[in-house]
Formats: structure tokens, C-alpha cells, sequence
């Protein structure tokens, strides 16, 4: 099942969040401690929605294991659309702001790069996360998701056999 695949696409989503808030910070404090200027939206941005990516990372793996109740299939599938949305909006600005600068020179402009490709990756992994969850909810519908009906079975007392 598809499931088995989530959790190393988790993984590596959080290692990619990893990479991109150390990129996205790395040019925002350039821009705050070498230039006049403050760090531009677009960085601000991408340095946002990793970190919006280790919550939803934490809702994602954590809650359906230890918190059964709180966990519902279409919060997954909101959560998973944000970061979709987000890391799209995220790497487009960063890559429109780039190709419009007059120069980009040196390590601080390697770095918005590759921010703006990491940024893109994980733009890819948050989607294919999001089209397998999208399609194990709708083809099942909610009840086929591991929700708190199972974590109830889980939990039933089994009648001891042990005894006269």
C-alpha cells in the first residue's frame, strides 16, 4: 500500500524544510547585516513555510499514532494542500525576484538559488504526498483511513481465558 511510502517522503520532506530555512536564512541575514536593506518577501516567505512544514510534519506523523481522536482524514489533507500551496507561492516569488535583480553575485546569490531549487523539491515531494493521501481518502472515503474507529478496536479488553 501506498502508506508504506509516506513516512521516507516524510523524511525527506523535513530534510528539505532543513535545507531550505538554513538557505532562506542565510540571505535574510545578508541582506540585514550587508545591505541597507531589509531581507526581501519573497526570503521572509521561505523562511515562513518550513517552518510551517515541521508543524504540519509533527500533526502529520505524530497525531495519528499517539492522539487518535484529534487526527481526521481531511485535516490531513488540508495541512498537506497548504504545503503544496505554500512551497509553490514560496519558490515562484523567489525564482521571479531572482531573474529580475540587475546582478546576483557571489555566495548569498548561490545560496537564493538554491534556495529556490530546494524550495522547488520540496514543492514536489509535498505533492506526491498530497495526491497519495488524496487518493486513499477518496477511494476508501473517510472510513477506509486509519482514524479512531480503529484505535477503538485497538484499545477493546480481550476476556481473559486464564482461570477455572
Amino acid at each position: 500500500m501506498a502508506f508504506g511510502l509516506l513516512l521516507p517522503l516524510r523524511i525527506a520532506q523535513f530534510v528539505f524544510a532543513i535545507v531550505v530555512v538554513g538557505l532562506s536564512a542565510y540571505v535574510a541575514h545578508w541582506y540585514d547585516a550587508d545591505t541597507l536593506t531589509a531581507s526581501p518577501s519573497q526570503i521572509n516567505f521561505l523562511i515562513f513555510v518550513p517552518l510551517f512544514s515541521f508543524l504540519s510534519i509533527a500533526y502529520l506523523e505524530v497525531t495519528p499514532r499517539f492522539a487518535a481522536k484529534a487526527s481526521h482524514p481531511y485535516l490531513h489533507l488540508a495541512f498537506e494542500v497548504l504545503n503544496v500551496l505554500f512551497y509553490f507561492a514560496g519558490f515562484v516569488a523567489l525564482a521571479v525576484f531572482l531573474g529580475k535583480l540587475l546582478f546576483c553575485r557571489g555566495s548569498v546569490c548561490a545560496a537564493a538559488r538554491a534556495d529556490a531549487v530546494f524550495a522547488a523539491f520540496s514543492w514536489i515531494l509535498w505533492t506526491g504526498t498530497t495526491t497519495i493521501l488524496a487518493l486513499e481518502i477518496f477511494k476508501g472515503g473517510v472510513s477506509g483511513m486509519k482514524t479512531d474507529k480503529q484505535a477503538k478496536n485497538a484499545m477493546k479488553e480481550v476476556p481473559s481465558t486464564v482461570g477455572p
